[in-house]
């Protein structure tokens, strides 16, 4: 029990871990889909205050002049305060020069009837003479205490340039400050203002655009107020969302904070599964302003009652499970000590049995020698009736094909046509016919063991891409079929080993007669070999060849180091062929070494 409750408390507290990680993930993914949505809505927010005004300068564009009452029951027929709660005034500012001021101040003062609603008589505002002006003709929806009335915005030398940039440019500038007739507690206001020129007057240059230009139209709107409504329409509660203005204002300051829900909510205690901060900030394109909306909530606001017990679920499962495990470890290990006991009884029977095994093994190997032979010997037959009597009537048939092809060369272009492509099918199958053949046994060997070596260097060669070096000293080896046989067959498999596990860029393999052996080295520079895979399940290539080689008997060794290569050695003493000689009489003394580094 001393080792089974820490490692099922260890295991629980993992599982723990695990799950509140899970848990956290899917939160953090959930809130940041809510920013997203959140963002998307802000952008369409001021996409369609952006569509309000552009629609008011429509109506300037195509109507000016426009009287008081027309712009009244324009802005009136918007209902802003249902459809753009945010939107707090749109409103007009005339272009006038210095030498017209009068002359426009009595036009005011005639339309808007002075005294008669309560306010005073119209002036521009500040007082001073001034080269131009740009001032606040029409505000809806006014208000008897409404002071923007009047006002030349060209007044303030922070707006002056923008209002030059507004009328020379003939684009919408989106305010860089708040406006001070809107600020107040928790409340920032931001304007949108776009050119008015004379209608269908030319604008395409500046001095054209200048000598056109009849004021601007623009909306002010509450910044805390579009904010506000896109938080209370998440799903989520207690979010504090801080938005700040990136670019350069006219002030040249940059970061300013224009909106910020901190002080305005006040969250409740509520007990918490972890003590962290879920944030996202997004980006916010404000006609060209760049704005950050950083959108923040305490991650406890965002689990559910049952996602805050899920990891304690966790961790009990983990425990039970774990001392479930132990126990049943523990009941198999004492198993496994009866077990034991049962064995040291059974040797006795086992050793009794071990010559019989013996026995049996060497009467296996026997047979598995003779199974080799008659393989080596069905594979010799097999290739030479095909050789005989399938590729001589492949030839034969080629042979008429090209004559057909030959005659209808001039008089008959699809016959002849038909003809080549039927030859080339046949020249196809012969040589799909000889690669069977030199797989079923290769006719090299019919030249002796060397000739067969070089062959198959060849190919692997040519198959694989990989350098192989010969190197033979005994130009001719006599040796029997069958030990040659057997000796091609290793070096088949072990090159086939090097291309499957080797990753190896070059080859080496030597052929050497030392007395009364026969050695063949191979050489590789692959990642060598590992212990646990010489007797690996299912890999049967190292045993084949030392099988073969027992059956020779000859010698087998392999050694390997990781990433320095692997070696494989063979010896063969001449006297392992007994009966099968070859045709020039006894094989000499051979020695077959096979290395791979």
């Amino acid at each position: 029990m001393w080792i089974g409750v820490p490692l099922s408390v260890a295991v629980g507290l993992v599982l723990y871990a695990t799950a509140a990680r899970s848990i956290e993930a899917d939160a953090r993914q959930r809130f940041t889909a809510h920013a997203q949505n959140a963002r998307n809505i802000v952008v369409a927010r001021i996409k369609s205050y952006t569509d309000v005004l552009r629609g008011t300068a429509s109506i300037f564009q195509t109507s000016y002049p426009l009287s008081r009452r027309q712009f009244h029951g324009y802005v009136q027929g918007l209902e802003l305060a249902r459809y753009f709660p945010a939107i707090e005034a749109i409103s007009f500012a005339e272009f006038v020069k210095d030498e017209g001021r009068e002359a426009f101040e009595r036009r005011m003062n005639a339309e808007q009837a002075p005294g008669a609603d309560g306010r005073p008589s119209f002036h521009i505002k500040p007082p001073g003479r001034r080269a131009e002006y740009s001032v606040l003709t029409f505000i809806e929806p006014l208000n008897t205490d409404n002071k923007a009335l009047g006002f030349d915005l060209q007044a303030n030398p922070l707006q002056h340039a923008n209002q030059v940039a507004l009328r020379d440019g003939g684009r919408l500038i989106s305010s860089g400050m708040p406006i001070a007739s809107m600020a107040g507690r928790n409340n920032t206001g931001l304007g949108m203002r776009l050119p008015i020129y004379l209608p269908e007057a030319p604008t395409a240059s500046v001095a054209e655009r200048r000598a056109a230009f009849v004021g601007s139209v623009g909306i002010a709107f509450s910044v805390d107020k579009l904010m506000l409504g896109v938080i209370d329409e998440m799903p989520v509660k207690h979010v504090r969302l801080t938005l700040v203005d990136n670019a350069v204002g006219i002030d040249q300051k940059r970061g300013r904070v224009l909106f910020d829900t901190a002080g305005q909510q006040a969250s409740e205690p509520v007990a918490q599964l972890f003590n962290d901060r879920f944030s996202k900030t997004l980006p916010i394109d404000f006609n060209g302003r760049q704005w950050d909306a950083t959108f923040s909530v305490e991650a406890r606001d965002l689990y559910s009652g049952f996602e805050a017990f899920v990891p304690w679920l966790a961790m009990l499962g983990g425990f039970v499970s774990s001392m479930l495990l132990y126990a049943l470890f523990h009941a198999l290990t004492s198993s496994r000590r009866r077990a034991i006991k049962m064995a040291k009884g059974m040797t006795r029977e086992l050793r009794e049995s071990q010559a019989k095994l013996q026995l049996s093994h060497q009467n296996l190997r026997r047979l598995a020698a003779h199974a080799d032979q008659i393989k080596e010997g069905e594979r010799k037959r097999i290739a030479r009736e095909i050789h005989d009597d399938l590729g001589q009537n492949l030839l034969a048939l080629r042979i008429e094909a090209d004559m057909l092809a030959t005659r209808t060369r001039e008089r008959h272009p699809r016959l002849h046509a038909r003809a080549r492509s039927t030859l080339f099918q046949i020249d196809a199958t012969i040589k799909s016919v000889r690669q069977i053949i030199n797989d079923l046994r290769p006719n090299v060997l019919d030249l002796g063991l060397s000739a067969a070596v070089e062959w198959q260097i060849a190919e692997f060669k040519r198959r694989t891409g990989i350098a192989c070096e010969l190197i033979d000293e005994p130009k001719e080896v006599v040796l029997g079929d069958h030990a040659a046989t057997a000796l091609f067959r290793i070096l088949q498999e072990s090159l086939s080993n090097i291309v499957r596990h080797a990753q190896a860029t070059s080859v080496r393999v030597e052929l050497k007669c030392s007395g009364k052996l026969l050695t063949m080295t191979v050489t590789d520079n692959g990642i060598g070999l590992g212990a646990h895979e010489r007797g690996k399940v299912g890999s049967f290539g190292l045993v084949g060849i030392e099988e073969r080689i027992g059956i020779l008997n000859g010698a087998f060794s392999i050694s390997s180091t990781d990433g320095a290569g692997t070696t494989v050695c063979v010896s063969v003493p001449l006297q392992a062929d007994p009966g099968h000689t070859g045709a020039h009489g006894p094989p000499p003394p051979a020695a077959l070494r096979m290395a791979v580094v």
